[in-house]
């Protein structure tokens, strides 16, 4: 019985892979959808500081007002993602570390430090770009 169940696994498996251009089709389509809702354009965002500063976060750690973080409602915990203002192309790389905003019309709170980095005082419009590691590295060659 055994001998049965794995020729039937590498069949299975085997005709997955038989295709590659099949494969990476429905691979990519899978992609699009896993990250449609992360890959925002001109989206809203604010800041929180003094507020919050000390109090626990999302992933555990104490929120740091001064800290390059924000708060996403559904971007992986610990992940980075490169956020640009629309007005003035400034650029930083936050950490996610929190979730939220919990406001509709809000894609992402970011720390006082980031929001004064971007220049940003109230609320700003923005494009969030999620980011690999390799990325992040790259970026911050570049800066230093």
């Amino acid at each position: 019985m055994n001998k049965l169940m794995l020729a039937v696994f590498f069949v299975v498996i085997s005709g997955y892979f038989s295709n590659p251009i099949q494969s990476a089709a429905a691979s990519s389509r899978h992609n699009a959808h896993k990250h449609k809702s992360i890959n925002h354009h001109h989206s809203t965002v604010s800041w929180y500081g003094a507020k919050f500063h000390g109090k626990r976060t999302a992933n555990g750690e104490k929120f740091n007002m001064y800290a390059m973080t924000a708060a996403h409602k559904t971007l992986p915990l610990s992940s980075y993602v490169e956020v640009t203002n629309l007005k003035n192309h400034r650029s930083v790389i936050v950490r996610i570390n929190d979730r939220g905003p919990f406001n509709s019309s809000r894609a992402m709170d970011l720390s006082y430090a980031a929001a004064k980095e971007l220049g940003i005082r109230g609320t700003g419009s923005v494009e969030i770009k999620p980011l690999a590691s390799l990325q992040i590295n790259r970026k911050a060659n570049k800066r230093g």
